[in-house]
């Protein structure tokens, strides 16, 4: 075991980590650097050299988790609506065990914070709208689908679903939404 100051990654891991299963456990509104700082094993100093407050690591987090989890979770098969309901299906599961109560609080300061609203929009919440897009419109292009309903909005209807069912609690966001919405897209894009 090795009882010295843990590598600058380890603790950089250790810390973006830390704050999901917090927020996951306790809440997004509860994290605090101190918290975080304790659970993660590292002095607050260490935080704050990377970051400046909560909302920065937790969107580092989603990155960082994105970047990890999506490539070993999701890999295109061509077939499109295949690849729309396993990104979803991936998408909505990542809400249960690590992302749902960070992205809901991290949306809710967003709603007072154009900069953090912003930064969502670059780094969380458009690269995934474009990943779904790329995906519909080529199933477009090889002419699995037609765009009957402009793929934007098809995009909204699949994430914005997502989100109200998010906020509301009223029902859940798994495997068979991912399922139900894929059906749904077939219908508003068939050839």
């Amino acid at each position: 075991m090795n009882r010295g100051r843990p590598r600058s990654e380890e603790a950089r891991q250790a810390i973006l980590k830390t704050a999901l299963e917090m927020c996951m456990r306790d809440g997004y509104p509860q994290l605090t650097i101190k918290a975080l700082a304790d659970e993660a094993g590292v002095g607050r100093q260490t935080v704050y050299r990377w970051w400046d407050e909560k909302s920065a690591i937790v969107v580092e987090a989603l990155i960082d988790l994105r970047e990890r989890e999506l490539p070993e979770r999701f890999q295109e098969t061509g077939d499109t609506l295949v690849d729309v309901e396993q990104l979803l299906a991936t998408t909505y599961e990542l809400t249960h065990e690590y992302t749902g109560k960070a992205l809901v609080g991290l949306m809710a300061d967003a709603q007072s914070d154009a900069g953090l609203s912003d930064r969502l929009q670059e780094t969380v919440i458009g690269p995934r709208r474009d990943a779904l897009r790329d995906i519909l419109g080529h199933g477009v292009e090889t002419g699995q689908l037609r765009e009957n309903v402009p793929l934007p909005l098809v995009v909204d209807f699949a994430f914005g679903t997502m989100w109200y069912r998010m906020l509301s609690r009223h029902a859940p966001v798994d495997r068979e939404l991912a399922r139900d919405i894929t059906d749904a897209i077939a219908i508003m894009l068939a050839v």
